[in-house]
């Protein structure tokens, strides 16, 4: 019998069967796939007559070559014949997973001088007129653009523009989902940053704020700051600041929890890049001082030569008060808190051993964390990930939407730290202190209540910070 494996929805699979009319024909077929470590889903009957019927067996696999090995044992079975079967994650994506759709109908000449030519003419002129008004009459007032160059992709790497695209609809669906805005995919054929930042600056006209995406560092750190410094409208990079909002929300949580004071807390940073940088400085601006950052060199220190850029200085400057030198065992001996944004296996046993009793874990790589939980779990008092198997899921679709939706509402020219830390602070309280508990620091991602309490401390930190052009 195979050795039962962990099985996902990420590898589903629809399988149309046609099995003879004999008692335990379907037991046979369900036996099968259960002894090749595949987990039945549903059931459907399609066809039937005297002789078969023909059913559609949804089932989950662990791997695309364990899908395939539990279609293999399904063909085994005498009375069991295999006429199709598709991959569902596949099947979902045919023809892409959003598009869009008209608000009025065009089903009379009036209607039609009312959307289009002559009537739009009016509003052309009135925007003419007074450029604000874009907001108000077109799609600008609730969309944004998620801009990527296919370079930093999950945990793919640089793949390109165009294997980018499934990610950034996925983005804009989270978006519209959780958020209510609109938002739509744009994957750029270049890596330079001159022309990714004057692209976005054109592009810039028809979007309420700019999303940017799987761009690799420390380019995201340049095109960023230039975009924000050129654009009136909110942009946001969330590889890095919204894992950073969603991580202090559960470090806030978590601090409740282990009674430890954020002045007295030493916390060890594993990945240097985009996410690690925004974790870092949203700890430092809430009192974390202690705070040892780890790139592929080793630990960051102030007059370190080897591997450093303009990004790694400021953690040579900011951080690592003690000097310390060396790697994870040297970072990690004592420390509270350990943030993993890096890869995995990045973050051994024997070193965890080694942190302060009631120590926290945030092993964030995906889809496979620096430490395994069930391995981390037993020497630590909180784990998260950023996996939605495991407990404390920190993702970050927890905050982007509500805060561009808030952003949005107040037609803000930025989106501050200020505002930032608010919605982290707005994550964070949406779970009662009669409800925290190791296992429990962070709502999941359908509470309802998430992106309403993030959009209106969001609006409330920016209106308080002047970047508002309207009140709430």
């Amino acid at each position: 019998m195979t050795t039962r494996q962990t099985t996902t929805a990420c590898y589903s699979a629809q399988v149309r069967c046609r099995i003879v009319k004999e008692p335990g024909s379907l037991a046979a077929v369900l036996t099968a796939i259960g002894e090749a470590g595949g987990q039945m889903g549903v059931i459907d009957l399609v066809d039937s007559d005297n002789k078969c019927t023909v059913r559609d067996l949804t089932v989950q696999a662990a791997s695309a070559e364990h899908l395939e090995k539990i279609i293999q044992a399904i063909e085994t079975v005498p009375s069991a014949t295999v006429l199709n079967w598709h991959d569902q994650v596949f099947q979902h994506h045919q023809g892409g997973k959003i598009e869009i759709h008209n608000k009025m109908n065009l089903n009379s000449r009036d209607a039609l001088s009312i959307a289009y030519t002559p009537g739009v003419a009016r509003v052309c002129m009135a925007i003419h007129q007074d450029r604000d008004r874009a907001h108000d009459l077109t799609i600008k007032k609730n969309t944004v653009a998620v801009v990527s160059d296919g370079t930093a992709v999950l945990g793919l790497g640089d793949i390109g523009p165009e294997a980018a695209m499934p990610v950034m609809e996925g983005k804009a669906m989270l978006f519209k989902k959780f958020g209510g805005v609109d938002a739509w995919p744009i994957c750029l054929a270049t890596k330079d940053v001159d022309e990714i930042v004057r692209t976005v600056e054109l592009l810039a006209p028809g979007f309420g704020g700019i999303n940017l995406e799987d761009i690799s560092a420390p380019r995201c750190f340049e095109i960023e700051q230039r975009l924000i410094e050129k654009l009136d409208i909110p942009v946001f990079h969330d590889d890095q600041h919204g894992t950073a909002v969603v991580f202090m929300a559960a470090l806030i949580n978590s601090l409740k929890i282990v009674g430890k004071k954020v002045e007295n807390l030493r916390a060890v940073v594993s990945g240097a890049g985009a996410a690690g940088m925004a974790c870092t400085k949203i700890m430092y601006n809430f009192g974390v001082r202690q705070i040892a950052v780890l790139d592929r060199t080793g630990i960051i220190y102030k007059g370190r030569k080897d591997g450093m850029n303009a990004s790694k200085q400021w953690f040579a400057e900011h951080t690592n008060p003690e000097g310390l030198k060396g790697g994870i065992a040297e970072a990690a001996r004592g420390a509270d808190l350990y943030l993993g944004v890096s890869g995995p296996g990045a973050f051994p046993l024997e070193a965890l051993k080694t942190m302060a009793p009631d120590a926290i874990v945030f092993a964030l790589s995906n889809p496979e964390p620096e430490i395994r939980p069930e391995v981390a779990r037993p020497h630590v008092r909180i784990m998260g990930t950023g996996r939605s198997d495991f407990p404390n899921q920190i993702n970050n679709v927890l905050g982007f939407p509500g805060i561009f939706r808030g952003a949005l509402d107040v037609r803000a020219t930025a989106i501050n730290d200020e505002m930032k830390m608010a919605a982290a602070r707005a994550i964070a309280g949406v779970i009662a202190d009669d409800e925290l508990d190791e296992e429990c620091i962070i709502p999941t991602v359908f509470n309802d209540r998430i992106a309403v309490e993030v959009s209106r401390a969001v609006k409330e930190a920016a209106l308080a910070t002047g970047v508002a052009r309207l009140k709430a």
